[in-house]
């Protein structure tokens, strides 16, 4: 036993040396594609070491390549080798030309370990060429055949043209394309099989669909007696091998295309068009039936039109409006009585095309148009976008806002630390004393833009994180406050804490941000001073913070509007205050992260008021 065990061993290392030496690279893969052997040479062609790959799936393999990837695979699933020149990544993004030479590992028992790769540089420019070359014929018919299937809106006539299409792309002996209703498939098209076989009815489970659904995959080989007696299929002489993929629509599975094959071998290349011919049937399906759904339920248009949030008009062919929504009365200010008969109070891109333009209201439309061919109506849907061009126009303010903003404290840094540096002998010591102070000034306001940067980021992208504790908010109101009171003469700061205020169940770090953004907008934008009073008491339950301060107030509209990114209430005269916009968005983020809320309010007699509301410890 131990003698056996030691040639074992001796084997086991003996093939562990022949991968690691090999001049080419080998990469092997489990089931589920992720990389289990990666050697020394497959590190020098790809770039990645075996750390970084081993355990995941290869980023080796381009999008526009992985159905011949999968349809190698599933091609010798069973068995064999196959080798293709293609292309694949090295790390640093650049393709190489490769020869692959693959095959299935499977263990003891017959059962699938997985693939794997010896991948050969290729010299030969022809033969890398000549692969190219024919993989773009394939693709360019390829795109002929779906342009005209996207062309056709019967539904019947363009299943009809992807089993057509599908026999003259694999050479397939016949093929069909069947329908997944409910628990069953039904056989909806065919070629190259007789018509009286249409509308045949299998069981999904237990069909060949079904396992291909089970498994997970998008294309399948099936050979052998036992898996090919398909009701279906089973009238086709000297059936040996069936080929299917999934074609799915609104992301659902729709139905399988089938290639079978009783003359000719069925290779990778097959498998790999069957693959992404059942993709694109999904899309013209998806077209097809949406037409046809458009038709079957012309009675019931005009609900379906009005109750849409999109704004949709119908011109006849002379351009003029016969319909109009009331989601296009609202968007355009126009109503139905006053538009119908004249043409659209906005123009009308080519039918196929979008156009984005603004209204006189400001407000931002982006408008498609489609053509009804079989009446030459246009079909207008349009939709208020005017929120993106607001964000849009934002980022650009904001871009602009923040090189302002860091520009002065740098070119004030600069200008002093020049000073210091050439006429440190000629200044006194009150003199650099008093540089340094404004250096070390500057300084800190470009580290709080910077951590505002940072927030703003986070906050944008769901990232804050808080630790809910219990602390004590009437010490740290105390302690926020105090940091204020010395930063203007004109401000008077009070704070009025509620005697046995609770303790509060929150994060002390994002409390005291919130805290100091507060009072540096209410010191901020009440320019003229004046008293910022602060207070906190209990309120039903909760624990309530207001900032009150006497300055220029919010404008109507603009209470909820200040708490987005790059938004400053005072959007009319952002240079008298300037900021980021993102100080009031990281309030918010912050009090939502610990689950209480921050608002704005106008006060009595001018100014605003700010409400942070917390949730006592428990």
């Amino acid at each position: 036993m131990g003698h056996d065990q030691s040639d074992h061993e001796r084997r086991d290392a003996n093939i562990r040396a022949v991968v690691e030496c090999a001049a080419d690279a080998i990469v092997a893969v489990d089931p589920q594609f992720r990389v289990t052997v990666w050697n020394p040479a497959a590190e020098r062609m790809f770039g990645w070491p075996a750390a970084d790959v081993l355990g995941r799936v290869p980023p080796i393999v381009p999008d526009e390549l992985q159905a011949e990837q999968n349809a190698v695979l599933e091609r010798i699933r069973e068995g064999g080798q196959i080798s293709i020149a293609t292309r694949r990544f090295q790390r640093d993004g650049r393709l190489i030309d490769v020869r692959i030479d693959t095959s299935v590992l499977h263990d003891g028992d017959g059962r699938l370990l997985g693939w794997v790769g010896v991948y050969h540089p290729v010299d030969e420019a022809d033969l890398a060429q000549h692969h190219m070359a024919e993989r773009a014929r394939l693709v360019r018919r390829l795109n002929d055949i779906v342009a005209d299937l996207n062309a056709e809106l019967d539904l019947a006539v363009v299943l009809d043209r992807i089993t057509t299409a599908l026999i003259e792309l694999t050479g397939a002996d016949a093929g069909g394309f069947v329908r997944i209703t409910g628990d069953s498939l039904e056989l909806v098209s065919l070629s190259g099989l007789p018509d009286r076989m249409r509308g045949t009815v299998a069981d999904l489970r237990s069909s060949l669909v079904g396992e291909l659904l089970r498994s997970g995959k998008t294309v399948m080989l099936a050979t052998g007696e036992r898996r090919l007696g398909d009701l279906i299929w089973s009238e086709l002489p000297g059936l040996h091998t069936i080929a299917l993929g999934l074609s799915y629509l609104q992301n659902r599975p729709y139905g399988a295309l089938y290639a079978l094959f009783s003359d000719r071998k069925v290779g990778h290349t097959e498998l790999e068009l069957l693959e992404l011919l059942a993709g694109h049937a999904g899309v013209a399906v998806g077209n097809a039936v949406a037409y046809a759904d458009a038709v079957r339920q012309r009675a019931h248009e005009r609900a379906v039109i009005d109750s849409s949030a999109d704004g949709i008009a119908v011109l006849d062919p002379s351009g003029v409006v016969r319909q109009w929504n009331p989601a296009a009365a609202r968007l355009t200010g126009v109503a139905a009585e006053e538009v119908i008969g004249s043409p659209p109070p906005f123009e009308i891109p080519a039918p196929g095309r979008t156009l984005t333009l603004r209204l006189p209201s400001r407000i931002w439309l982006n408008v498609l148009c489609a053509e009804v061919e079989e009446t030459g109506e246009l079909v207008v849907d349009f939709r208020d976008v005017t929120e993106a061009k607001d964000l849009e126009e934002a980022k650009d303010l904001f871009l602009a806002t923040t090189s302002h903003e860091l520009r002065t404290p740098i070119t004030v840094v600069q200008g002093f630390a020049s000073t210091l540096v050439n006429r440190w002998d000629k200044l006194t010591d009150a003199d650099r004393r008093a540089a340094v102070e404004t250096i070390a000034e500057r300084a800190q306001a470009l580290g709080r833009l910077v951590e505002h940067l940072l927030l703003g980021s986070r906050a944008g992208a769901g990232e804050l994180k808080v630790t809910i504790e219990t602390f004590d908010l009437g010490r740290l109101l105390e302690s926020a406050v105090a940091g204020f009171r010395s930063l203007s003469e004109l401000h008077d700061v009070r704070l009025e804490v509620a005697p046995d205020l609770p303790l509060v169940g929150g994060d002390r770090m994002a409390t005291d941000i919130i805290l100091g953004q507060l009072l540096e907008n209410a010191i901020k934008y009440s320019p003229d001073g004046g008293t910022v009073a602060v207070r906190a008491r209990e309120e039903d339950g909760d624990l309530v913070v207001t900032v009150s301060d006497e300055g220029v107030g919010i404008a109507s509209g603009d209470h909820e509007r200040i708490f987005e990114r790059f938004v400053q209430g005072d959007a009319g005269d952002r240079r008298r205050f300037g900021g980021i916009g993102l100080g009031l968005y990281i309030v918010k983020r912050l009090a939502e992260a610990q689950h209480g809320d921050v608002s704005a309010h106008s006060r009595a007699g001018g100014g605003t008021t700010m409400r942070l509301v917390l949730r006592p410890a428990q």
